[in-house]
């Protein structure tokens, strides 16, 4: 197992040609690299399969923390405002990530074609879940890799490949928790018609009846069963969103921290102030010029 991680980190490296998020000719398929650790950053991660090759990456929900190394994977279900650290990285043995975006059409496929019954989740949970990558699993990620050389098969095999690594990792040990969570099954969906419409409407005063209604949950049901998949509240859910939203307007439009609070929702200036810093350990000033002080790498979980 040590040897196959090693020779698919040889292959990112060599198709990497620096750090950042290295989008590839396979749909769907990014290489990520980083030659040293980084801050903490946050972002909306959508439903993805991460597998670290090198490296070690931190990520962060809500006030729990998940810490990943070579030949271990992270899925992420739901879209989620996650934070992440790359925490073990060097010039020699750099930071290296393969991630692959889900596609839920496709995995709507892949479970009809397995013919997997409808039922009744097995339990609630997170919305992400950490794994150790099996010999199928690596053996379906290097084929899918080996891909982005042979440009002129992507279109025969990568779909045929991209659906084989879905099913290797639904078939091990959290393949229950998986089916619950990626197929939105039971309160799953319901959770994420709750999510899907505090995205739509994060800019909007919050109404805890309307979300509920929009999840067909009573009120004290959706914050129970929100918070098992989030491990926030559908309002901290939405604040956590306001607050992502604002720094990437301070940072990439350079909008001062009263257009950027006013843009995403918030009417009083000392209440977006304080809830920035609470969030990310510093005023909007002075986040915002640190952040763009320092490398402007920013990857994916």
């Amino acid at each position: 197992m040590k040897e196959v991680t090693q020779a698919l980190a040889e292959r990112v490296a060599r198709l990497t040609d620096g750090d950042g998020i290295h989008a590839t000719e396979v749909p769907r398929l990014h290489l990520i690299r980083s030659a040293q650790p980084t801050e903490k950053f946050h972002l909306l991660h959508e439903p993805a399969f991460c597998l670290v090759l090198q490296g070690r990456k931190r990520v962060m929900l809500a006030e729990e923390t998940f810490e990943y190394g070579p030949s271990r994977f992270l899925v992420v279900s739901f879209d989620l405002p996650l934070a992440g650290q790359v925490v073990a990285a060097s010039r020699e043995h750099p930071y290296l990530c393969l991630k692959l975006d889900i596609e839920p059409a496709i995995l709507s496929g892949l479970m009809a074609d397995m013919a997997w019954e409808k039922g009744a989740p097995a339990g609630g949970g997170p919305g992400l879940m950490l794994g150790d990558a099996t010999a199928d699993i690596l053996d379906a990620a290097a084929r899918l890799l080996r891909l982005i050389e042979a440009p002129g098969d992507i279109p025969i095999l990568a779909p045929m490949l991209e659906r084989e690594l879905l099913y290797r990792i639904l078939q091990g040990p959290h393949a229950d928790h998986l089916r619950s969570l990626v197929f939105g099954l039971g309160r799953s969906r319901q959770i994420a018609r709750a999510i899907s419409w505090i995205k739509e409407n994060y800019r909007a005063p919050f109404d805890m009846a309307e979300v509920a209604s929009q999840a067909r949950l009573s009120t004290s049901a959706l914050h129970s069963h929100f918070k098992s998949v989030t491990l926030m509240s559908p309002l901290q859910y939405q604040k956590r969103l306001r607050l992502q939203e604002a720094r990437r307007l301070m940072l990439l439009n350079g909008e001062d921290a009263a257009s950027a609070g006013f843009a995403v929702g918030y009417e009083s200036p000392s209440q977006f102030n304080r809830e920035y810093r609470r969030l990310y350990g510093e005023s909007p000033l002075r986040d915002v010029k640190k952040m763009m002080a320092e490398s402007d790498f920013a990857a994916s979980l």
